[in-house]
């Protein structure tokens, strides 16, 4: 079956509705520490596979889907009991056996016919420019073995395979290629484009980490105690999410009012600033205009060719607001 869709529009219909947990983990450095420590080594993936399934009790008629990188490609994850409407959607890492006449995995998809064609737009990065990449999916049931190591512990496994790569790269560059394992069925190119938007996802969660560390400046910080550490972080997290959800909220629908995301005071102090002026308008402005402003704070130029602003200059700019907003209480409460 021939099938064509684009990969590349997901980014437009997305926006981060806030942070359900995060885990700070302290790294023991070798594996004599954790023997001497009495440590056992339980996988990341693993501890929030487990907060899934406990939120699920919460969310009764919501599919919650845990998605990885490759560092989630763990044959335990895959094993784990899970409720009903929890799955896992997860880049595979490792070519691992499969009962298959080709014995491994990636051979056993590429033995299946091509299922059609999609397109992904891969942004620029340093020196490289925006292209569309062209990509050629299939899809395919597996059952996977189990490490040999631990063969006897850990049962065979029907997972859903789903792999694109690309077709003619420029010259220089590797191909994109993604193999995606999922515990979620997958029985039609439709439903195997969906796995690669879900999984394309993580590209918002991986901007969300940058605003923290960069913006945020988490791992700079010297908080002298763990306990510090934690709850700074805790705060963080939500500023960051709230910097992210602005971001993206602004391209979705800009002409949203922006007291979805500023209180009332805080539009009327960016509109004062900006506009060099004591009087806020009775109309409340727009969030796209509110955001342009907040970016404009942060040193964005707005020039014609310039992409939207991004969440860095849009965290510099809420830092210049909080300022402002603190004065604009000051001079509106006195006489």
């Amino acid at each position: 079956m021939a099938h064509s869709g684009s990969l590349g529009s997901w980014q437009t219909r997305d926006s981060p509705l806030g942070v359900v947990c995060a885990r700070c983990l302290r790294e023991i450095p070798s594996a004599t520490s954790r023997k001497l420590l009495k440590t056992p080594r339980i996988p990341i993936d693993l501890r929030a596979h487990a907060h899934l399934s406990a939120l699920k009790s919460r969310c009764a008629h919501t599919q919650l889907i845990g998605i990885g990188d490759r560092e989630s490609d763990v044959y335990e994850l895959f094993a784990t009991q899970r409720p009903e409407g929890v799955h896992w959607l997860v880049r595979a890492a490792w070519n691992r056996r499969a009962r298959h006449p080709q014995r491994y995995l990636w051979q056993a998809v590429l033995d299946t016919p091509a299922a059609g064609h999609t397109e992904l737009l891969v942004p620029a990065k340093g020196t490289r420019a925006q292209r569309t990449a062209s990509l050629t999916l299939r899809y395919a049931p597996v059952r996977l073995q189990p490490p040999k190591a631990r063969a006897s512990q850990l049962p065979a496994l029907d997972v859903f395979a789903i792999h694109v790569i690309e077709n003619e790269p420029p010259a220089g560059i590797e191909p994109l290629e993604w193999m995606l394992l999922s515990s979620v069925p997958t029985h039609s190119p439709e439903q195997a484009l969906e796995r690669l938007q879900w999984y394309a996802r993580r590209w918002t969660i991986e901007t969300w980490h940058r605003v923290l560390k960069s913006g945020c400046r988490i791992e700079a910080r010297q908080f002298g105690t763990l306990e510090r550490f934690v709850r700074a972080t805790a705060l963080f997290a939500v500023i960051a999410w709230r910097i992210l959800y602005t971001t993206l909220l602004a391209r979705l629908d800009g002409e949203l009012p922006c007291e979805v995301v500023l209180q009332p005071v805080e539009w009327q102090a960016l509109y004062c600033r900006v506009h060099r002026t004591t009087r806020p308008p009775d109309k409340v402005p727009s969030l796209d205009q509110a955001v342009l402003w907040i970016a404009t704070l942060g040193g964005y130029l707005n020039r014609r060719h310039d992409p939207p602003p991004g969440a860095t200059v849009i965290w510099r700019g809420f830092l210049v607001l909080h300022e402002v907003t603190e004065m604009f209480r000051i001079f509106k409460s006195g006489p």
